[in-house]
C-alpha cells in the first residue's frame, strides 16, 4: 500500500515547513491529487489519521482536490482532457498524447497555527 508512504512524505515535508515557517500545528491539508496518480483517496485518509498520531498534524482534516488529466496531443496541438493513460485525442483520434496533468500530489494549502 503506497499510500503509507505518500502520507509519510507529506508528513516530513509539513515537520520541515514547520522549523522554516515556525508553526506549531497543523490543523488542515489541502492535497492536490492528479486523476491519473493512482491514489486511493480513502486509503489516503486512514494512513494520513496514522501516520500523524502523535505529531503537529495529529487530528487534522485532510481536504483532497482531484487535479483533471489534461494531455498535449502532438499531432492536432490541442490542450485535451483524458480520463486514463493511452486514451486517444477526442478531437482527432490520435494516440500521441503527452501529459500535462493530472500526475501530480502536492501540499496545496495548510490551515496552521
Amino acid at each position: 500500500m503506497h499510500e503509507m508512504a505518500l502520507c509519510e512524505g507529506v508528513l516530513q515535508a509539513l515537520e520541515e515547513q514547520a522549523k522554516i515557517l515556525n508553526f506549531a500545528r497543523v490543523h488542515a491539508v489541502w492535497l492536490a491529487i492528479g486523476a491519473l496518480a493512482s491514489v486511493e483517496p480513502e486509503a489516503l485518509r486512514f494512513n494520513f489519521d496514522v501516520v500523524t498520531q502523535g505529531t503537529l498534524a495529529e487530528g487534522s482534516r485532510l481536504e483532497i482536490v482531484t487535479v483533471l488529466a489534461q494531455a498535449w496531443c502532438l499531432p492536432c496541438g490541442e490542450k485535451v482532457s483524458i480520463r486514463q493513460y493511452f486514451d486517444a485525442c477526442p478531437q482527432c483520434g490520435s494516440h500521441p498524447l503527452q501529459v500535462i496533468a493530472g500526475e501530480e500530489l502536492r501540499i496545496q494549502q495548510l490551515e496552521v497555527e
